[in-house]
């Protein structure tokens, strides 16, 4: 009896109440993160662009372009659910009519390279119904943009897919207090330290160019997607619901988790016609990867906070020799189950691997075990750490090499823009507008890459990143190696569990 009442002190499996919830509640929440979606662009003339037919096209509606009489017809275009215009106090009160509100822009906007509008688009929550997602953009429109003094042009599209999103279309240049159009920047004389004009040499004055509004400022991006994550969660917990969004990249939220790439509206078309392309399979690899991560910590957790309340217990003298009855008691278990020739040799591999485990790591005592699964907890983790960074970095490099490698494709394209002559000038960029577009998106990215004091060196970035693949390739390894002495683990901790049953059950009949 004696001998029975130590196997059941050691074997009694009651994980630590603060662990379950914790695990449970993890895993809810993950469930529970609703899709965070959204860019921001600026719509301009130079690339080919207009904001009568941006305008049109997520509307769907027909419009005409009075600057350079082209007609936009999208009457026919699927999805879209709900249109608004919302306008400042000041405003003209024409401008509600979509057509005169963007032609007014077109005509105001001189240059051949002006910047016509800014667009931002948002997924709204799937979690709320139409009217609550509707009042959701109407909030944020007014309290951000409106408010502000910026004519707000929106569509809410939805195709039944499973991808509701809401299109908005900003004016950048302001109006002034009697509903005309201001300038955007104005001229700025620079000043000594006097408070004097500065002469240039040339008989004017040195002076520079200030915008009229802070609607350019670059930390707005990073407003408007805060405010945008903001009101979806208020809007979320005023509808009861537990999801929220978060505009911030896992590695600023703190979540050791490899982010999936941005697969694009070409990639993603193609991906659902069921046709397999190169950021797909990216991004099935990562989401294998991610499901390996979560397996694995799930894993090692479980058996970590075993061990350790295990080792903690209040065990009998004799507790040196409590690992070798547990493997006596897995291998009685398996001889039990095994009536088969191939069921008796399945059982002698599984007695095997469990005593080259034990044997092969010195394990004779609970408290051996408990610091061998702290080992193995610290080793997953720092190769977990050393895979993310891994991954991160590379999705940097890769971004770097696509966008070298869209400017080289796109350059001569922009070239043979500067020779074509005027009057073919504006044809030829409606042939080429994808490409002109993304060489403008691949010069501007460099420059900035540039100004931040980065050398573009992508013979270095292609070498870092064979570096860094064939280093997370072994971590991977490394970390798939784990599974065996997991399993051994938690083959022990299976046994905890039988004979905590038998020897409750052996307590009841006593009792009786």
């Amino acid at each position: 009896m004696r001998q029975q009442k130590q196997n059941i002190r050691f074997a009694s499996v009651s994980f630590p109440l603060a662990y379950i919830p914790r695990h449970r509640l993890r895993r809810k929440e993950e469930k529970q993160i609703a899709i965070f979606h959204c860019p921001i662009q600026i719509i301009k003339r130079s690339i080919g662009r207009s904001a009568v037919a941006a305008a049109a096209y997520r509307s769907g509606e027909r419009l005409t372009n009075e600057w350079d009489g082209k007609t936009h017809d999208y009457t026919h275009k699927p999805g879209v659910v709900h249109t608004e215009i919302m306008l400042p106090a000041h405003a003209p009160p024409e401008f509600q009519d979509r057509s005169t509100l963007w032609n007014s822009v077109e005509q105001i906007e001189k240059a051949s390279d002006a910047q016509l509008a800014r667009e931002i688009e948002a997924a709204l929550p799937v979690e709320l119904s139409r009217a609550e997602q509707l009042a959701l953009v109407r909030a944020f429109i007014k309290d951000n943009f409106v408010a502000a003094g910026m004519c707000a042009d929106f569509a809410l599209h939805d195709k039944g897919d499973g991808n509701p999103h809401a299109h908005i279309l900003l004016t950048i240049r302001p109006l002034k207090p009697d509903g005309r159009w201001g300038p955007k920047c104005r001229k700025v004389y620079d000043l000594d330290s006097q408070g004097n004009r500065i002469p240039d040499g040339k008989g004017g004055w040195k002076n520079h160019r200030e915008d009229t509004t802070d609607w350019n400022n670059r930390e707005n991006a990073e407003k408007w997607r805060a405010a945008w994550a903001a009101y979806a969660n208020r809007a979320l917990e005023a509808a009861g619901r537990p999801e929220r969004i978060d505009h911030r990249s896992y590695e600023r939220q703190g979540i050791d988790k490899i982010p999936s790439i941005h697969m694009g509206v070409a990639a993603s078309q193609m991906e659902r016609k069921g046709i397999q392309t190169e950021k797909g399979n990216v991004n099935r690899q990562i989401a294998a990867d991610n499901k390996l991560l979560k397996e694995l910590k799930a894993r090692i957790t479980r058996i970590y906070n075993w061990t350790k309340e295990q080792a903690q217990a209040d065990h009998p003298p004799d507790n040196g020799s409590l690992v070798t009855r547990l493997y006596e008691a897995q291998a009685e278990v398996n001889r039990n189950k095994a009536r088969y020739r191939s069921g008796r040799i399945k059982a002698l591999q599984e007695n095997a691997k469990l005593l080259a485990f034990l044997q092969g790591n010195g394990i004779t005592s609970m408290q051996e075990l408990y610091e061998k699964v702290t080992a193995m907890n610290k080793d997953y983790y720092d190769l977990r750490g050393q895979i993310v960074k891994a991954e991160r970095r590379l999705a940097v490099l890769d971004e770097r090499l696509e966008m070298c490698a869209q400017y080289d494709r796109c350059k001569a394209v922009r070239q043979k823009l500067d020779k074509v002559k005027p009057r073919k000038r504006e044809q030829y960029q409606q042939e080429h507008r994808a490409e002109l577009a993304d060489f403008e998106a691949a010069e501007r990215f460099l420059k900035d890459l540039k100004a931040s004091g980065e050398a573009i060196t992508p013979k270095a970035w292609r070498a870092e990143a064979a570096k860094l693949t064939m280093q997370k390739d072994a971590d991977y390894q490394e970390m798939r190696d784990m599974r065996d002495e997991i399993k051994a683990v938690e083959s022990l901790r299976k046994t905890a569990d039988r004979l905590a049953r038998d020897g409750q059950h052996q307590q009841k009949e006593n009792e009786r």
